[in-house]
């Protein structure tokens, strides 16, 4: 067991501090009820932290307020990235991620092409809600982004301030992907879109 023990805490040492750790990255160091003891033994010792079920971190530390644990945001993109699933953020998250509310979400909900889910991380909880792949095709960030966010204010609901913010990111975005994802907005959404192409 010991043995187990330091190779993953070896292994561990050697990422950067900060790093989100799952139980499938030391499948080469013994089998998976030696890995899942090991990780209890370190998280005993204080050398590793529980983020969520199953997921763990070795904090980075500040001088300044201590132990740095991951966001909700970047647990939820360490999962999208081990399990190989697309995310696209929904609802007030999209709206706080595009800077339209200034409220931090305590629930994070995404539509993904993996199985659907609910995550705890501390007091937030991330929730996977499984979607059709039409729902996923959209390619850019911004423009991905204002068509969730759109669709959570409603049709005829957007203020004339919201509408410039939304367009003025609309234009930062890349020329072709934003014309590529004007064509899967829903059509009071895409007559929002154009005009960060035609204004």
């Amino acid at each position: 067991m010991q043995g187990v023990e330091y190779k993953i805490e070896r292994a561990i040492k050697s990422r950067a501090a900060g790093s989100l750790l799952f139980p499938d990255d030391f499948a080469d160091k013994g089998s998976a009820d030696s890995i899942r003891k090991a990780l209890q033994g370190l998280k005993d010792k204080g050398f590793i932290k529980v983020v969520a079920h199953g997921i763990y971190v070795r904090p980075k530390m500040n001088s300044y307020i201590g132990e740095l644990l991951p966001t909700a945001e970047e647990v939820a993109q360490a999962i999208a990235k081990r399990d190989k699933i697309r995310l696209v953020p929904t609802g007030a998250y999209s709206l706080h991620a595009l800077g339209l509310s200034t409220q931090i979400p305590l629930k994070l909900v995404f539509l993904t092409d993996g199985a659907a889910r609910i995550i705890k991380v501390g007091k937030r909880t991330i929730k996977l809600k499984k979607t059709t792949p039409k729902n996923l095709l959209a390619k850019g960030k911004i423009s991905s982004l204002v068509i969730q966010a759109l669709r959570e204010i409603g049709r005829d609901k957007v203020r004339p301030v919201e509408l410039k913010q939304i367009i003025q990111l609309l234009k930062k975005e890349d020329l072709q992907l934003l014309k590529h994802d004007i064509k899967l907005a829903p059509e009071w959404i895409k007559q929002i879109m154009k005009k960060a192409i035609d204004g």
